[in-house]
């Protein structure tokens, strides 16, 4: 039995074409919880962009933006579906529809890469923004 708010898909090596049914079903299975697709998609989000999360405080009391920290980031799973939701702050001026989008379609691709996920929409919210570059974080 697995816990609320996981996700199960069988594990499967080489192409479809390959193995049975029985012998699949042999093999096990991979279970990740929606909080693993959560800290992949915040981890993404803050690896290969010019965005940040918020840092410090207590219970979201007293906390301030920081891009070096990972955007906060929500998971709904439907079965191999994934609708994700993700909060950063960013570096301004930047064109902020260009820097977005591709955000959403970076943390699409390497969310499905990483955990074989189908990501079918990703939400970005802005925030913050911050005219300090002085973390040295790359711009989109």
């Amino acid at each position: 039995m697995t816990s609320p708010g996981a996700h199960i898909r069988p594990v499967t090596v080489g192409g479809a074409d390959d193995v049975t049914f029985a012998e699949m079903a042999s093999r096990g299975q991979t279970v990740l919880a929606d909080k693993v697709i959560e800290k992949i998609a915040g981890q993404v989000a803050r690896d290969e962009s010019s965005a940040g999360g918020s840092s410090g405080g207590f219970l979201g009391i007293g906390a301030h933006a920081d891009l070096s920290a990972r955007p906060q980031a929500t998971a709904e799973l439907s079965g191999n579906i994934a609708t994700l939701s993700v909060e950063v702050g960013m570096v301004y001026p930047a064109p902020l529809r260009q820097a977005t989008e591709e955000l959403r379609r970076r943390i699409r691709t390497r969310v499905t890469e990483l955990t074989g996920v189908d990501v079918r929409q990703v939400d970005i919210k802005v925030s913050w923004l911050t005219t300090d570059t002085a973390g040295g974080r790359k711009m989109l």
